[in-house]
């Protein structure tokens, strides 16, 4: 079924369902498969892959962009609230030095504004008591816990020092690479701090936010590039930058909903777009690539696979891929995220002098932060479920999440408010059919240093984007949007 939209609704992201169904091929359900003849096939409309055709497309290339799902945005997805509004189910965040995000973003007409961040925020850590605290503080969003600040503040001088060794081009060529690679983040902490168990137990939920896994899953290269990542050419990556809002990664929002950028670029792209495709097959040989989908065989001249390592390695490549590429992919697993958030009538924890934002050891959520649209005329508090409490809390029906939730809200900010919202909602991406999972890709022990070098390098005419493959910003749109620039200037270099 296609369905219609108002170009009012377009324009302000409103109608992002209907804006997909505007764009599904008019093959959809036909029997046979058309044949389409291109200069580059793009694999995924997420950020990357838009990005690239757009780039492509501006230099007179002729392309044509295959999507699985039935909407574009990849990681990103507007939800709409009621009135107008919409909260972001996916990534939504953008900060200091991510700066080709904000140019894509201000190239379409969407515009950014500060995430709320006025007042305190709140940490609990059983069986100590709740507390609140300011993130103006020298530890930023880290809490002052006590017990363990001292730890805390050296790990992080360390991990900055570390990080600031590591080419972000290159990180398997940093002197220690081999060394950091055989450690997980979990040996490291425990080797480096006095209390490591309290330490591990507060680092569990900014990482489970973050890449939606454990300490004991990441390996320490894999930490100290992602670190090293936060930044650009002209500003060293910080683990400060990494975490905090203020100054930091969190720092803005979009106006509109990340998933509006997506979404415009889509129109834009028009007859090009073919979603709900999956492909299934890529054939290279000297003369070009095949692409084969559900709904379209699409010959061109170059391929660029545009999507998440879990998702490429189940294409089947022929010829097959370079063993060292192919091992990769099966060794970058997909994180494990739920974004789950409540509607009110209000942001009425402002009033409170709170921003909404807490931290706590245990879950389901472990991290929440105010993600009510910019006129705060509605109020939206979202949290993160990862790792080990999403697998947890994935399984379970929407109604035992959300009522665990809500308590944890109420029990959190010491208000029966939140117990009564206006509305709820979850989106679990580990469950996610053309996703399986999120924010981003990770890598354990042994993988980033021996086959790291094949994560950007083309396979013949097949290239690669995706955030994972960015170098700075990588697991965040910013990442995207470079490594669809990155793949386009390839194919348009003649690489």
């Amino acid at each position: 079924m296609v369905l219609g939209t108002t170009r009012r609704g377009f324009l302000t992201g409103g109608a992002a369902a209907a804006t997909a169904g505007l764009l599904l091929p008019e093959s959809a359900g036909a029997a046979t498969q058309s044949v389409l003849h291109t200069d580059v096939a793009v694999v995924g409309a997420g950020l990357a892959g838009l990005t690239a055709a757009r780039r492509l497309v501006a230099h007179g290339h002729r392309v044509v962009v295959l999507e699985a799902r039935d909407r574009v945005g990849g990681r990103t997805l507007n939800h709409s609230i009621g009135g107008g509004h919409v909260a972001e189910a996916g990534g939504e965040f953008v900060g200091p030095t991510q700066d080709r995000i904000v140019a894509l973003a201000n190239s379409v007409g969407v515009g950014t504004f500060r995430a709320y961040d006025t007042g305190n925020n709140v940490y609990l850590y059983p069986p100590q008591p709740r507390t609140t605290y300011s993130d103006t503080s020298p530890l930023g969003t880290a809490p002052p816990d006590a017990f363990i600040t001292h730890d805390i503040a050296a790990l992080v001088t360390l991990i900055d020092q570390m990080a600031a060794q590591v080419p972000v081009d290159k990180p398997w060529t940093a002197s220690s690479a081999e060394d950091w690679d055989r450690q997980t983040l979990e040996t490291f902490v425990r080797a480096h701090s006095s209390q490591p168990d309290r330490v591990l137990g507060l680092l569990a939920p900014f990482l489970q936010a973050l890449v939606g896994a454990e300490a004991r899953d990441l390996s320490l290269l894999f930490v100290l590039t992602y670190v090293a990542a936060a930044g650009d050419r002209n500003n060293v990556g910080t683990i400060e930058r990494l975490f905090n809002v203020r100054g930091g990664a969190q720092q803005s929002r979009l106006r509109g909903g990340s998933q509006l950028i997506s979404l415009r670029m889509a129109h834009a792209l028009g007859h090009r777009l073919h979603l709900a495709t999956p492909v299934r097959r890529i054939v290279q040989d000297a003369r070009g690539v095949t692409v084969h989908s559900d709904r379209v065989v699409v010959h061109a001249r170059r391929v660029i696979v545009a999507v998440p390592p879990a998702l490429a390695q189940r294409i089947d490549y022929a010829p097959l891929l370079p063993t060292a590429r192919d091992q990769l992919l099966q060794r970058m697993p997909m994180g494990a995220l739920m974004k789950v958030e409540a509607v009110y009538p209000k942001p009425f924890w402002r009033a409170a002098g709170l921003t909404g934002q807490f931290l706590t050891v245990g879950g389901p959520v472990g991290y929440s932060f105010d993600n009510s649209p910019p006129d705060g005329s509605v109020g939206v508090l979202a949290g993160f479920v990862g790792g080990e409490q999403n697998i947890e809390w994935g399984h379970r029906s929407h109604a035992e999440r959300r009522k665990a939730v809500l308590a944890q809200y109420v029990r959190l900010f010491q208000d029966k408010r939140f117990g009564n919202p206006i509305g709820y909602f979850d989106e679990d991406w580990a469950r996610a059919e053309w996703t399986h999972g999120g924010p981003t890709a990770v890598m354990g022990p042994g993988t980033l240093y021996r086959f790291g070098h094949a994560l950007r390098t083309p396979v013949g005419r097949i290239h690669w984007a995706g955030t994972e493959t960015s170098d700075y910003w990588q697991g965040y749109m910013d990442g995207a949007v470079r490594s669809g620039e990155r793949a386009a200037d390839e194919i348009l270099r003649g690489h």
